[in-house]
């Protein structure tokens, strides 16, 4: 195989600025690929674009915040003024909110959960759906977690989104896997050492969990694969 797989193939990946995402899209370019990387935070993606570009990738920052929904169609709008096609898109952003009991979800925080987890991926899928039907071998993939296929007590709010996630990103998989070159994704990256999973789990070891970096990795093998549509892989 090429070390160079990714060559002249683009990709998006949101939530890029640090753990799972950052370290996904170091991977992506790492392979070849040119990574567009989306965060709210431009100092966290500034260090990830000077990781990617010292070890000779090529990226592109695009500061946003996805929970406003007319910044995706900027963002799109930008992408496709550039380049003709997308490749890869890596659904990666998300919140954890606070664990509650069902009855105590604050549904402010619930709301704006939701646009995050749910809202965001599908506004992403309609601004590149072009772009993605454009390319000869489109991968969608998306971010999940046990707690959207098995419910555990207080994780109500963020387990909602996640099960949301997989049937809205499977979904259309199906609606475009026999007219068009794209194929959708679920990953289910497990216990990692990130930011949200100290806040999950404030009394854990980190030094007990996988590096994000090992993620990535499965991710870019995922992508390189010839997996069908709806694949579903955890990490453990």
């Amino acid at each position: 195989m090429s070390t160079q797989p990714l060559s002249g193939k683009l990709a998006l990946v949101t939530g890029a600025s640090r753990g799972i995402g950052a370290a996904t899209a170091e991977a992506l370019a790492a392979a070849g690929a040119h990574v567009i990387l989306t965060a709210r935070t431009n100092g966290g993606l500034e260090e990830v674009e000077d990781r990617i570009h010292q070890a000779g990738g090529s990226a592109t920052i695009a500061p946003l915040d996805l929970i406003d929904g007319e910044s995706i169609g900027r963002l799109a709008h930008a992408i496709s003024g550039r380049w003709q096609a997308l490749d890869i898109l890596v659904l990666n952003a998300a919140t954890l909110g606070s664990l509650a009991s069902v009855p105590a979800i604050d549904a402010k925080e619930f709301a704006r959960l939701l646009t995050l987890n749910v809202a965001a991926p599908q506004a992403l899928i309609a601004a590149f759906d072009g772009m993605l039907r454009a390319s000869g071998d489109a991968r969608v993939v998306a971010l999940t977690s046990s707690v959207g296929a098995q419910p555990r007590a207080y994780w109500g709010a963020y387990g909602a989104s996640k099960a949301a996630l997989e049937t809205l990103v499977s979904t259309y998989g199906e609606e475009v896997k026999n007219i068009s070159a794209i194929r959708t994704h679920i990953v289910d990256p497990g216990a990692t050492r990130t930011a949200m999973r100290a806040r999950a789990f404030p009394g854990e070891d980190p030094a007990t969990l996988k590096e994000p970096a090992v993620v990535g990795q499965a991710i870019l093998d995922l992508v390189i694969a010839d997996r069908p549509v709806g694949y579903r892989m955890r990490i453990d």
